[in-house]
């Protein structure tokens, strides 16, 4: 009964079948297959169909959004004009309320084996997955998702605000709830290998970043919270190393596949934006070559160096006299990586805090590690005299910040997307071809589905956000 109430409760939210590719994903999503399910039987393919997911849509999605790289040729649309079709977010919603039932499940089974750790663990990947769901989408069910065996089949929106709240406060708890002189019994993990101290800097980490999200709304106290943990790193201990980041390796020997089953679909009618190309040469960055191929001449043999194509562009591959610069097809071949969130990303908010004075430490430093630390974790090491470079030299502004923090998130799921929201940096090109008014959408519009079959909740979900349009700002960007 239990697993058809979940079927039942994914129908109406429309969260779409359960449908297997991988073994991870066999093991997960069947469940109610064994009597008694351990929390280490959840984690990893929670762990590892989030990520590969999360990293499918930073190609799909963020590249071309943020104007890293573009289909090529295109004679019209596409989210890199800013074209976004209704069903652009039906993916996210699907995938991430699928692995948030899993970590209810994991949750419950942590708390059933009197297990603090896998508690831990569990609120953890709660607070990482609702995050992403409503920064892509505003207001989302969240008390009452997955709850179809309380007889709850169309579940309310809770504003975000809210949402908000009860993350922090169970990233907060979390933290409290670690013991390092446990070990995690059921298991092998595939992201930390059950190194709990770990686990719990990652907590914190993730939740600096989403302090860091809602800090533009004062009334939450954000930003004082952010001083304590950062100023109290024996109670609330973060990444200080690239060492501690959340990386998942992904091996290729199954079930750890990359989620491209084709390399070389990852370059097909593909190339560089101008904008992301220039920045990089602007700063004589050794991340091109990891990035991306040069460019040749029309010969299709002469390398002519890293050149992009513009933002928008109107017309075809015959407008431009040279082949631009692709994907590097090594960035999805095995083994490779999945950004989950990196010690990059905890220097660059260290950074913000620090030019805003809200803690005390040097800006530069910590802007200068998060640099170093971003290429680090691409397997290169800072060039002798990179800071010499105007362009790259810290310069006090938050404009310098966020374009360093906007490389650094390159392949990060949606988050370059996230942080342009809050920042408005960096400036991204408007060009004619652009549709939207120019305008970066702010979010994806609910699923047909959820329209029409959780209709009531829906239509008040959108009278409090103000509209479903992906134009709709959602509560932290107000």
């Amino acid at each position: 009964m239990k697993k058809l109430n979940t079927f039942i409760m994914a129908l109406i939210l429309g969260l779409g079948s359960f449908s297997c590719v991988y073994d991870f994903d066999e093991l997960n999503t069947n469940p109610n297959l064994v009597d008694r399910i351990s929390p280490g039987t959840l984690l990893n393919p929670i762990i590892y169909g989030v990520s590969s997911f999360n990293t499918s849509r930073a190609d799909a999605f963020t590249f071309q959004l943020m104007q890293v790289a573009l289909p090529f040729p295109s004679a019209a649309g596409g989210v890199h004009r800013y074209d976004i079709t209704e069903a652009a977010g039906n993916s996210t919603w699907n995938t991430y309320y699928r692995w948030l039932i899993n970590i209810k499940e994991m949750e419950a089974s942590a708390i059933e084996n009197q297990d603090p750790n896998y508690e831990a663990i569990a609120l953890t990947l709660r607070a990482w997955v609702y995050s992403l769901l409503t920064d892509s989408f505003g207001d989302v069910p969240f008390h009452e998702a997955s709850r179809a065996e309380d007889g709850i089949l169309r579940a309310k929106f809770d504003g975000q605000e809210e949402i908000y709240a009860a993350l922090l406060e169970g990233l907060e708890r979390a933290n409290s709830l670690y013991d390092l002189q446990r070990s995690m019994i059921f298991g092998e993990d595939i992201l930390f290998q059950n190194n709990v101290s770990k686990w719990q800097k990652f907590t914190n980490s993730l939740h600096l970043r989403l302090l860091m999200r809602i800090s533009n709304r004062e009334e939450t106290g954000a930003l004082s919270k952010m001083a304590q943990i950062i100023q109290q790193p024996e109670q609330y201990p973060v990444f200080n190393s690239s060492d501690d980041s959340a990386i998942l390796r992904i091996t290729g020997v199954a079930p750890n596949l990359s989620p491209w089953g084709r390399a070389i679909d990852f370059t097909t009618f593909r190339a560089m934006s101008e904008f992301f190309i220039d920045n990089l040469n602007e700063l004589e960055d050794p991340r091109r070559s990891k990035f991306s191929i040069q460019a040749r001449d029309l010969d299709g043999q002469t390398a002519i160096g890293f050149k992009g194509i513009p933002s928008g562009y109107i017309s075809n591959e015959s407008a431009f006299e040279f082949i631009p610069s692709n994907h590097n097809i090594a960035l999805v071949q095995v083994p490779m990586i999945s950004l989950i969130m990196t010690y990059a990303e905890v220097e660059f908010i260290k950074a913000e805090l620090a030019q805003k004075g809200v803690i005390s430490s040097n800006p530069e430093a910590h802007y200068q590690a998060g640099v170093e630390a971003a290429m680090n974790h691409w397997g290169i090491d800072l060039p002798l005299g990179y800071f010499d470079n105007p362009a790259a030299s810290y310069d006090g502004t938050l404009e310098r910040v966020m374009l360093q923090k906007y490389l650094a998130l390159y392949f990060n799921d949606y988050q370059q997307w996230f942080e342009y929201r809050r920042t408005g940096y960096p400036v991204l090109p408007k060009q004619p071809g652009m549709l939207n008014n120019q305008q970066v959408p702010v979010r994806f519009r609910y699923p047909v589905d959820v329209q029409i079959h959780n209709r009531s909740n829906y239509q008040e979900a959108v009278a409090r956000m103000g509209g479903d349009d992906i134009n709709t700002k959602v509560w932290w960007e107000k």
